[in-house]
């Protein structure tokens, strides 16, 4: 299938389809006019990417997901350290996140919102406590 029917049937854009080729994630043949030509194997793997990038797996993450997806002989421990390690980091970002949205919603809190220029949300993006 050419890269136009890849594109609808992953729903990935053909331009991140030629990006996923050029870095080696996937490899399409070539037609006899010299096209690429897609396999149902080639859009199942799209997929997994999508998928996997969807979850917060970098490109390289998700290389070494398709490696062991390939491999009939892996260990699941494999699998699950991945996807454990990419579970640690996503609870540090919500950690991180939670920490920014209570000091963000404190600032918002303490402005009055009106028309004095005093103003807890400058002071505080700035460094600067309203007690100096």
């Amino acid at each position: 299938m050419n890269i136009g029917t890849a594109a609808r049937q992953s729903g990935l854009p053909p331009k991140t389809i030629r990006y996923y080729e050029d870095i080696g994630l996937l490899t399409a043949d070539r037609a006899a006019n010299g096209y690429r030509d897609y396999s149902n194997e080639d859009v199942h793997r799209l997929r997994f990417v999508q998928r996997s990038r969807s979850l917060g797996f970098s490109v390289e993450e998700c290389r070494q997901l398709l490696s062991l997806y390939t491999d009939r002989d892996r260990a699941s421990a494999d699998v699950k350290a991945i996807a454990t390690e990419k579970l640690g980091e996503i609870d540090r970002k919500i950690a991180e996140l939670t920490g920014l949205r209570e000091m963000l919603g404190h600032l918002v809190e303490n402005c009055h919102g009106d028309a004095r220029p005093d103003c807890p949300i400058i002071d505080g993006l700035s460094g600067r406590s309203r007690d100096h």
